[in-house]
């Protein structure tokens, strides 16, 4: 369904070239009340065109995800604190595989002070961010770069990542379903994600707090299957304890 008024339409745009939109941000932008800009979320959340979170909404993507660069601006903030928190999870001398996403690459960011670490990773921004640094080893997978972002996809980065037995995996996802299933948009880049988990002793998924309010098709796999769970604010009560049933560790990013 298309939206309804002129203003619904600009709403929706401005989420396909951001990512996400606040409704402060909109309120100000449009000169209208936040009470007006919340009942257009919602009007175009009824006709399937966005997502609520709270202050706002992302696209509706439920097929194919937003572009790279939409990715990096949805949630910087949090983001930032959820790859700080994760990085102060894990050790110096450490080994590491890290996938593809946004969330991950603010994990390598945090992780540029460590010692000691070897860091395999698909993502060739990671390579980027911790290049040059000689605490560490960097080793990148091989096989096809998805020129959307970057990332090394099919069954030779798989069989290269079964090479290895880590401490520790980083992963992010797209989205989070409300039976705790991680999702995805891309079959290929989900078989390497499943294959970087399988692959550590340790895994942690990273994830904002936007992820409950998305959607993809593809599984990675569920929440119980993860050791550490950090995010930034605390998560739904159904995801809670789906993390206190499983004995997953819940670790809360927070502006604090």
């Amino acid at each position: 369904m298309e939206p309804s008024t002129p203003r619904q339409l600009d709403i929706v745009a401005l989420a396909k070239k951001d990512g996400r939109v606040s409704v402060d941000g909109l309120a100000e932008q449009f000169q209208v009340t936040p009470q007006t800009i919340r009942k257009d979320l919602n009007e175009l959340v009824d006709r399937g065109l966005l997502h609520r979170f709270h202050g706002g909404a992302v696209i509706a993507s439920g097929v194919a995800n937003v572009s790279y660069e939409a990715r990096r601006l949805i949630a910087p903030e949090e983001k930032r604190r959820v790859g700080e928190v994760a990085a102060q999870l894990i050790p110096n001398n450490s080994s590491i595989l890290i996938n593809i996403g946004t969330t991950t690459e603010q994990v390598a960011t945090a992780l540029r002070l460590h010692t000691g670490m070897m860091v395999i990773t698909n993502n060739i921004h990671v390579i980027n961010i911790l290049g040059g640094l000689s605490e560490f080893e960097l080793v990148v997978v091989g096989g096809v770069v998805r020129q959307s972002d970057l990332g090394v996809l099919g069954e030779a980065a798989i069989d290269f990542i079964r090479q290895f037995h880590v401490d520790i995996a980083v992963i992010g996802a797209s989205a989070i379903g409300s039976d705790g299933t991680l999702l995805d948009y891309d079959y290929r880049e989900v078989k390497v994600s499943k294959a970087i988990i399988e692959c550590a002793r340790h895994s942690i998924l990273v994830a904002d707090s936007t992820k409950y309010s998305r959607n993809a098709p593809v599984r990675i796999g569920h929440l119980s299957e993860i050791d550490t769970f950090v995010t930034d604010t605390r998560p739904p009560q159904h995801i809670q304890r789906i993390c206190d049933e499983s004995d997953v560790t819940l670790k809360i990013a927070d502006p604090t």
